[in-house]
């Protein structure tokens, strides 16, 4: 909880210190290469004073939001930690606008935000350790003189609703196999749905994928005892608008299929659905913020296990765009049940459609952790990648190398759904799923497999699920939204 309000005896007073190459002012901080989140705790004496945290915010010149996010959640991680039930939010006032370079409002946002985050815990199934407590924040008002309080309250508002989002996207993305399977999945995501206005939701599931011809669905989903399903759901406030279809890659448990992944661990598998967390996650956002869009969420959900059912190596899938595909590999699944959410979503006339999937390992080689790779419309893809820089969700642009299709090459079918050779991956994957895209249809191809979670505990985030990807499709679609406008 944040509130804007005047500060508690009891709280924890955070100051902020931001290094200004001009000035001189100094921090007692520990020796050494400081980095942003980094604090000093100065612990009450008696119960009239207050525990004073400083946090260390970096070089104003290269301040950015993303910054101000980090150094909150670093914060709030630490004071949940020491078991401080609140805290009191005191940024140099006067100055706030020179030093940090950012709008007090846009500030406030990003604070709350990273505030809100950095108290994240995915403690649901934890009996022997009491679940931690978040740290309420209280804003002074006074220190941010140039904001009503009404704009202040405005501004926690929406960092609320951003937090909200991407936590939607962490919970969904950590849940266990069990818990989280297909029917499972779709019956959260319509039941959170249900009552919001503007919203509708279609299942497709059964007889009805056979209709539909979701021929790459049903072979993904013929080894599990759950069934898979697409899942549509749709936000019309602007209907006058052209469709942008949000597609997102839905696999709960991912075990290769008949190609079965191995390892000591391979619980990750859970994971392989944060391409449709982060597009219901992102949903939740808009929905919340009542932007005036046309949008359509497709979702392809299934489990990818070996059984006597499940689809085989060198099995032919026929596509309703006359496409084949032999499958030379089960654990390529992905893009197959892509495939079949992208004529879908051209079968829906949508004119624009961004896919996001955990879709190759691939792509982590080539950009680590940090960064996820997009392909497709260069002008979509750069309005992706600003959105990107500024919520800190960043995209870096991947070629679709033309002349590397030859590596999807089948003796059986049109086309092979993983590449004769080892190299160039997550390239391979995109031009994959290219084939299967509308020749009038706008695309970009976000592969986040690097980027959905955080390997181990850091300063600002527990380990576990990002939530990647829904603040970053989120703020893309406000963003258009809001050229549109004018």
């Amino acid at each position: 909880m944040i509130v804007v309000a005047e500060r508690c005896r009891d709280a924890a007073v955070v100051q902020l210190y931001i290094h200004d190459d001009s000035e001189d002012f100094h921090l007692p901080l520990p020796a050494g290469k400081l980095r942003v989140g980094d604090h000093l705790l100065f612990y009450s004496r008696s119960a009239e004073e207050p525990t004073i945290m400083v946090i260390y915010m970096g070089n104003r010149r290269v301040c950015t939001s993303e910054t101000v996010k980090r150094a909150a959640s670093s914060a709030a991680r630490k004071l949940q930690v020491e078991g401080f039930a609140s805290a009191y939010l005191m940024p140099v006032s006067a100055r706030i606008r020179t030093l940090f370079g950012i709008p007090a409002e846009d500030w406030l946002t990003a604070w709350a935000e990273g505030w809100l985050l950095g108290n994240y815990q995915f403690h649901q199934y934890k009996t022997a350790t009491p679940e931690p407590q978040p740290v309420y924040l209280q804003v002074d008002t006074g220190s941010f003189s140039t904001l009503s309080v009404q704009v202040m309250e405005q501004a926690v508002h929406t960092a609320k609703i951003r937090a909200q989002g991407n936590i939607l996207a962490r919970n969904l993305v950590n849940e266990p196999a069990n818990t989280l399977f297909p029917g499972e999945f779709v019956e959260r995501i319509v039941s959170h749905f249900n009552a919001a206005e503007g919203v509708q939701t279609c299942v497709y599931q059964g007889e009805e994928l056979v209709q539909h011809q979701m021929n790459g669905l049903i072979a993904v989903g013929a080894g599990s005892a759950h069934q898979p399903v697409m899942l549509q759901v749709r936000y019309t406030t602007a209907p006058e608008l052209p469709l942008l279809a949000l597609v997102g890659k839905g696999i709960t448990f991912d075990m290769g299929g008949m190609n079965i992944k191995n390892g000591n661990d391979i619980s990750d598998a859970r994971m392989d659905m944060g391409g449709a967390a982060a597009v219901i996650g992102a949903l939740d956002i808009i929905v919340s913020k009542k932007l005036k869009v046309n949008i359509v969420a497709l979702i392809p959900i299934a489990e990818n296990v070996p059984d006597a059912k499940a689809m085989l190596p060198s099995s032919i899938i026929h596509y309703p765009n006359n496409m084949t595909v032999q499958v030379g590999n089960t654990d390529g699944e992905g893009r197959l049940i892509l495939a079949d959410a992208l004529l879908h979503a051209e079968r829906l006339g949508a004119k624009q459609v961004i896919d996001i999937a955990t879709l190759t390992g691939n792509v982590g080689a080539a950009l680590g952790l940090g960064i996820a790779g997009i392909w497709g419309d260069e002008q979509m893809s750069a309005y992706l990648v600003e959105a990107g820089e500024k919520c800190g969700e960043r995209l870096w642009p991947m070629p679709l190398m033309d002349e590397y299709e030859c590596y999807l090459h089948s003796d059986y079918a049109d086309i092979n759904n993983t590449s004769s050779l080892p190299l160039a991956g997550a390239i391979t994957a995109a031009l994959f799923l290219r084939r299967f895209v509308a020749e009038d249809m706008t695309w970009t191809h976000i592969d986040m497999a690097g980027t959905s979670q955080y390997k181990s505990e850091t300063a600002y985030a527990a380990a576990g699920a990002s939530g990647y990807g829904a603040c970053l499709l989120a703020d893309y679609v406000a963003a258009r939204a809001s050229c549109r406008g004018k």
